[in-house]
């Protein structure tokens, strides 16, 4: 029996949605996911008089050993002649990550730096659902392989000359300014410590800058490093929301309490009548087990720093 007019209208509307799916699956999986963008933009945050300072915002990699695509592109920014390097973490995505973090991160050495870790530093992804997120920010789970994040941090701080900020605070000589740096563990696993930091951070004495550093950007710590005198405030973890709807300014989902039109890019953060300029980078990369980017390419940031 021949479908009537109703039904041959039902498919065709059905094939046309699963053409539209597929496209967009071929798009996010196979090309989007591979167009790395450098984020411009510029803050005056500077004292004045004072020389620009150019802000490499880098997070996220994920890194696994055979993505050499990404490594190469990663390794290519350092023709942005950055005069910092600011990590906000999740930079191994494989037990083998740290071999392509090597090879992309090399002409990085001599560069000032600071990073922060996030949890897949330190533990190995595995498939998740990814309709729970959707739920609130994903649960804690036990690790199904612990990575060798000593070795990446001895890489990073020994041959890189980096300063690790997790729940504490460092001094660094840039541009022939006096920056004061202060950060927190991944706090999407509650292993930030905020009074750890602003202890470390009051014995560093004044600065010409101060610059809050954070992976997972929860409320709570961009509330803290608001009143501890972050100039500006840089996160990672939400990787942009990864897949979006095309010209909405909010993400879909963020994987924390950051307001969802603040998830990506540069925003205002006001606590208690204090407003702080917020980075939040999308990131470079995602989970093995989720290789897609819809909406949302893959991102560093370039920040040029210039006087008030």
């Amino acid at each position: 029996m021949a479908p009537g007019p109703i039904a041959k209208t039902t498919l065709t509307a059905l094939g046309a949605v699963g053409v539209v799916g597929a496209s967009a699956a071929v798009w996010g999986i196979g090309i989007e996911r591979y167009l790395f963008t450098v984020r411009y933009a510029a803050l005056r945050v500077l004292p004045a008089g004072a020389s620009p300072v150019r802000v490499l915002h880098l997070s996220d990699a994920h890194m696994a050993p055979w993505q050499r695509r990404k490594q190469q592109w990663i390794a290519g920014l350092a023709d942005l002649r950055p005069d910092l390097i600011v990590n906000t973490g999740d930079n191994l995505g494989h037990a083998e990550g740290l071999a392509g973090i090597r090879a992309a991160f090399a002409p990085f050495a001599g560069i000032p730096g600071v990073f922060v870790h996030g949890s897949n530093d330190m533990q190995a992804p595995s498939p998740r659902n990814p309709l729970l997120y959707f739920s609130g920010p994903s649960k804690r789970k036990p690790a199904v392989q612990n990575l060798d994040v000593d070795a990446l941090d001895r890489y990073l701080e020994d041959e890189l000359g980096w300063r690790d900020l997790d729940n504490t605070a460092a001094a660094l000589a840039v541009g022939g300014l006096r920056i004061r740096a202060f950060g927190v563990d991944d706090a999407h696993r509650d292993w930030d410590d905020l009074e750890a930091t602003a202890t470390a951070l009051a014995g560093l004495g004044d600065g010409d800058l101060s610059l809050g550093v954070t992976h997972a950007p929860y409320r709570r710590v961009l509330d803290e490093f608001t009143d501890l005198g972050a100039d500006v405030l840089l996160a990672g973890h939400t990787h942009g929301g990864q897949v979006r709807i095309p010209g909405s300014r909010k993400a879909l989902v963020a994987n924390c309490d950051v307001p969802l039109d603040q998830a990506r890019g540069l925003s205002d953060w006001t606590h208690d009548g204090r407003t702080v300029p917020l980075n939040v980078s999308a990131g470079i990369g995602h989970s093995i087990y989720a290789p897609v980017r819809f909406a949302c390419r893959p991102e560093v940031t370039l920040l040029t720093l210039l006087p008030r």
